[in-house]
């Protein structure tokens, strides 16, 4: 049977026949079949449009032109590995570079942001000669082994936490130990990393790395306050480690104000790696590291070759420049700033209006909305954001949550998301809590409480 005439029914079954559980659909229990994509929009098999709130990775609009042309007309003519001389890859290297400060000079290219962290704590350890790793708790920096070790989301439910491996607090300041009543919470937080190098090091460990994403997504969509990472860098830097910075979702000028989403820690602030993946190719697996001279040179000083065969191939290189071109064609960064600015002011109306709206956090296009059952407690409403993303999706908008309890609405849609995109979510958003707080009971009980 042609997949294009296969019923939802039958692309189930052979799915749940062929595929591993382990790779998890989103709504299960009723699962989208899409089958394509443009823009900010997906359809399924019927034809019903989506406004997609999630996919990062789209960074530029599903399937855009610039960037399906770009790839076509590469693969074309070439499509090899980068150990040929090709101008595709200096270019590239050279406009990513125009975006970074100049100390992140040095790129290496990959398929995907796994292996650009892979590739980053391989760096850290080469450089500084030490092994250890410190971790924000609900961290997630990819899937291969040596990332499961580092993320405490996947090793909680594995085997553990390495002894290499030490974990500071989340710098949550609506959940964690110091809230937006702190008189300094960046240094409150940046002392508790500083104490937890100092017991590693009480155990004989030497800090090779800190790693963090610049903005905490799987952590529940997390704005470190202004100043943390310049205090975490001079821990770490006088336990001689270095700092890595993962912008795998939150890169390419997402958060608007900024390129990257570290520079909203201040001009002052540069890591020693940043390592980006997902949104840097649309879709196409591509993947970077950027760091400086000092730290390439240690690794060049091993005389193991570092070669990646798909890595800063000719086509992969042409679909990176292209979503640079568009980026700065279309104003991206800019219409992040305002589109996510109006849509924050829209989610705060609905905080007013709605009890179980706890916290609307954001900067951009990367926005989270904190679902609770009481404002005293702060208990995270798991079940009502489930049943609430659920509706949603039936009302064809589809959403996501995230955070350690499943809580956290997240908003990381294409760059193209639009103003008329937000009034009709936050409408349907409005429509459906309202219609909740008339027949969830936990939500009638949160709403007498106040």
């Amino acid at each position: 049977m042609a997949a294009d005439r296969r019923s939802k029914a039958d692309t189930l079954a052979l799915r749940q026949r062929l595929i591993s559980s382990s790779c998890r659909l989103f709504f299960p229990e009723d699962p989208v079949k899409i089958v394509r994509a443009q823009g900010q929009y997906m359809y399924d098999e019927q034809g019903a449009e989506y406004i997609d709130c999630i996919n990062n990775v789209a960074h530029v609009g599903h399937c855009h032109p610039v960037v399906v042309r770009a790839a076509h007309e590469q693969n074309q003519v070439l499509n090899t590995n980068s150990r040929y001389l090709h101008d595709n890859i200096v270019d590239y290297a050279q406009r990513l570079s125009e975006t970074l400060p100049e100390p992140l000079c040095v790129f290496y290219f990959l398929n995907s942001g796994s292996e650009a962290n892979d590739l980053a704590l391989r760096l850290a350890r080469h450089y500084t000669g030490h092994q250890d790793v410190v971790v924000l708790d609900h961290a997630y920096h990819g899937h291969l082994s040596s990332l499961i070790d580092i993320s405490p989301y996947k090793f909680r439910n594995l085997d553990g936490q390495k002894e290499w491996v030490h974990v500071a607090p989340l710098p949550d300041t609506y959940r964690g130990p110091y809230r937006e009543d702190h008189p300094n919470p960046a240094v409150a937080y940046a002392n508790e990393v500083k104490r937890v190098v100092s017991s590693a090091q009480e155990k004989g460990r030497k800090i090779a790395a800190f790693f963090a994403e610049s903005l905490p997504s799987v952590g529940g969509q997390i704005i470190p306050p202004a100043g943390y990472f310049s205090q975490v860098a001079e821990h770490i830097h006088e336990a001689g480690g270095v700092f890595v910075a993962d912008e795998i979702q939150v890169g390419f000028g997402r958060v608007g104000k900024h390129f990257w989403a570290f520079q909203l820690q201040g001009k002052d602030f540069v890591p020693d790696i940043v390592t980006m993946g997902k949104s840097i190719g649309n879709g196409h697996p591509v993947a970077c590291v950027a760091t400086t001279q000092p730290v390439a040179r240690a690794f060049e000083a091993t005389g193991v070759e570092y070669f990646n065969t798909f890595g800063g191939s000719p086509v992969s290189c042409a679909v990176g420049l292209a979503v640079l071109n568009v980026l700065e064609k279309e104003q991206l960064q800019a219409h992040a700033t305002s589109v996510g600015s109006f849509l924050m002011e829209l989610l705060r109306q609905q905080k007013i209006k709605h009890p179980i709206v706890g916290d609307v956090r954001g900067v951009g296009l990367f926005i989270g909305v904190d679902l609770i059952k009481d404002e005293a407690t702060r208990t995270p409403a798991t079940e009502e954001a489930a049943y609430l993303v659920s509706r949603l999706k039936e009302n064809y908008v589809l959403l996501s949550t995230d955070g350690p309890g499943r809580n956290i609405l997240k908003f990381k849609p294409p760059m193209c998301f639009s103003l008329d995109n937000a009034r009709q979510v936050v409408a349907k958003l409005d429509a459906i809590l309202t219609d909740m707080e008339e027949k969830v009971q936990s939500c009638q009980t949160l709403r007498l409480q106040l």
